[in-house]
């Protein structure tokens, strides 16, 4: 079956849609990249047609100062030189007004091009599942939606407006040359041939180089990325000099690859000038010995100083092409590479849309994060969870908790076994139906940039104040919400760095109770909080949400004693299931986490009683 082209536009995806029906041979790398331009395809036809107007305005200048000279200045007739002088002049605005709009024309392609290719990116990303962006670093998809698309972009536009116009002015200086004067203008041909040989050369050298380049901006990236995200902790730790010299290693290391690629692409440059020397000595040689010997006139020696000039700088501009295409021709893979990643989690053909209540059940469950390579996360899990049970889940770090939570909205597939969500395998759901009726508050709490309104309504769209004041109270913030001046406006700025960590817990937890959902997966979600708001919360969850299904993953026994059931995972495995008291009477590993948490003394918010007063 042929893939779908991810493309912006509708329409453009339609059309493209049925050229891979027609032709289901797999696109080329340039067809794919061509698909992005439809929606501006009348620029980019433009844009060569006015570097046609141009380039045949500036041809014409030099043939009419041939005859201005022989005909108007040496005989000294001043009416044949306005005459020719005014004709020229008249090129010479056309070949501007042409300029003009293929400069025009040209933007409005290629930033249109470039829009579309990130848009496309962006679109192809939203629908990955978790497996494939673990495929692809975020340094690596920041790299390519930035750096590689302003390349591709300026070799684009670089294509509709150098690409035309030097091959074209080559072309018909040459033509005019050989009418002007056949055997002084075999020079160039030689000169041609001498230059395609050596950029063949250069190109086929620097590609490969430029290719490591790429990937190191990744590294560097990734090193902005971290320090900016971790400023805090660096701050803290007073590791601003530790850091700096990482960010200079990576720096050098791509400054090493630049210049690497640099050396090769800048033999260019001395062999494109060798060769326009070369041609201008010639001429001037041979071509003062034919004025003098042969009878050549001087206009149309004039002239053809004028070609050979138009020429050389055609091959100039044609070896900055070559130079910027190869630079852009690595950017332009590592984008397709985005663009024909698949989704690694889809709809099905026919997919269930009404999730009818919250029991989960695992049925011998096997699943690796790298299938078929990697050691497996979770292994031969049987678990079977009623509609609106509140299920503690405890382990150590690394036992595969998480790991386990994510089945359930589907973020991963199983390699092997089922996972059911209200008597449905998850993989017959329509994915947005299911991952509303699960909701889950992930271990990492993520806030957007806006208003306290805006991040709870990522929940639901449409929720009043009501609503999401209702939501609040169960998730315990709105006593910090009241607080605010500016209440439920309340500015978050990015990251919430703005509000507490449990602070942001809270409003995370309120966003996925937005939802109604018939699942909600709380992932280590109140550890940022104190023991009385964490029984608070639980409380509330009690007693307004019964008929919803509570996965509750913790680090403190607290969190999880008074669930309806305990799950206990050891290395991927089950290693107990049921209650606080029977699991302490018959599971070894969850008798030593209790007893080391409150023979240590509890947790360090929890009221204690010490010789009969509280401490």
């Amino acid at each position: 079956m042929a893939k779908k082209p991810r493309t912006p536009e509708k329409g453009l995806r339609m059309q493209a849609n049925q050229t891979e029906v027609s032709a289901p041979k797999k696109k080329s790398m340039v067809a794919k990249l061509a698909a992005y331009i439809q929606q501006y395809r009348k620029p980019a036809i433009l844009t060569p047609l006015c570097m046609i107007g141009e380039v045949a305005m500036e041809m014409l200048i030099p043939f009419v100062m041939a005859p201005l000279i022989d005909l108007g200045v040496q005989p000294g007739n001043i009416g044949v030189v306005i005459q020719y002088g005014v004709l020229m002049l008249l090129c010479a605005f056309a070949s501007l007004a042409f300029g003009i709009g293929g400069g025009k024309f040209g933007a409005q392609a290629s930033a249109g091009f470039a829009a579309n290719l990130r848009n496309g990116m962006y679109d192809s990303i939203q629908r990955f599942s978790f497996s494939n962006i673990d495929h692809f670093s975020t340094a690596g998809l920041i790299t390519r939606l930035t750096t590689d698309v302003t390349n591709v972009q300026n070799a684009f536009q670089m294509i509709l407006r150098i690409a035309v116009r030097a091959p074209l002015t080559l072309i018909i200086a040459m033509i005019l040359c050989f009418i002007k004067n056949a055997r002084l203008s075999s020079i160039f041909m030689i000169a041609v041939l001498f230059l395609s040989c050596c950029l063949a050369l250069i190109v086929l050298a620097a590609t490969k180089r430029f290719s490591q380049v790429f990937t190191r901006y990744d590294d560097v990236n990734a090193s902005v990325q971290e320090n900016v995200s971790a400023i805090r902790v660096v701050k803290a730790f007073v590791r601003e000099d530790y850091e700096n010299q990482k960010f200079s290693r990576a720096a050098q290391n791509l400054y090493r690859l630049f210049v690497r690629a640099e050396k090769v692409v800048i033999l260019n440059a001395p062999v494109m000038m060798f060769t326009i020397y070369a041609c201008s000595i010639l001429l001037s040689w041979l071509g003062a010995k034919q004025v003098v010997f042969e009878g050549m006139s001087t206009g149309d020696l004039t002239a053809l100083f004028s070609y050979v000039m138009s020429v050389l700088g055609s091959l100039m501009m044609l070896s900055m092409i070559f130079v910027m295409l190869t630079m852009s021709s690595a950017g332009a893979r590592r984008i397709v590479e985005v663009l024909d990643e698949e989704p690694g989690i889809v709809d099905p053909a026919e997919p269930v849309t009404t999730v009818p209540d919250g029991s989960i059940d695992f049925n011998h469950v096997t699943f690796s994060y790298q299938q078929g390579t990697g050691e497996a996360t979770l292994k031969d899990i049987d678990l079977h969870i009623r509609s609106g049970e509140t299920i503690g889940i405890i382990g150590s770090t690394g036992s595969g908790k998480t790991s386990l939570v994510s089945l359930i909205p589907r973020l991963y597939d199983v390699v092997e076994g089922q996972v059911l969500v209200g008597g449905t395998d998850v993989r017959s759901y329509d994915l947005k139906v299911l991952r509303d009726s699960v909701s889950v508050v992930l271990q990492k709490n993520v806030l957007f940039s806006g208003t306290i309104l805006d991040n709870l309504r990522w929940g639901k769209e449409d929720a009043t104040l009501e609503e999401c004041k209702a939501a609040c109270a169960l998730a315990c913030a709105d006593e910090f919400i009241d607080r605010f001046p500016d209440g439920y406006e309340t500015r978050i700025e990015q990251g919430g760095n703005n509000v507490s960590g449990g602070q942001k817990q809270r409003l995370c937890i309120a966003r996925a109770l937005l939802k109604s959902p018939k699942v909600l997966i709380l992932d280590d979600s109140t550890s940022a909080v104190d023991t009385a708001t964490d029984a608070s919360i639980r409380r509330a969850f009690r007693e307004s949400l019964p008929g919803t299904t509570k996965l509750i993953i913790a680090q403190r026994v607290s969190s999880v004693e008074d669930a309806d059931r305990i799950l206990v995972l050891d290395n991927g495995q089950i290693s107990g299931f049921g209650t606080h008291e029977e699991l302490m009477r018959s599971n070894a590993i969850y008798r030593e986490i209790y007893t080391t948490q409150t023979e240590g003394g509890g947790d360090f918010d929890r009221p204690e009683q010490k010789g009969g007063a509280e401490v």
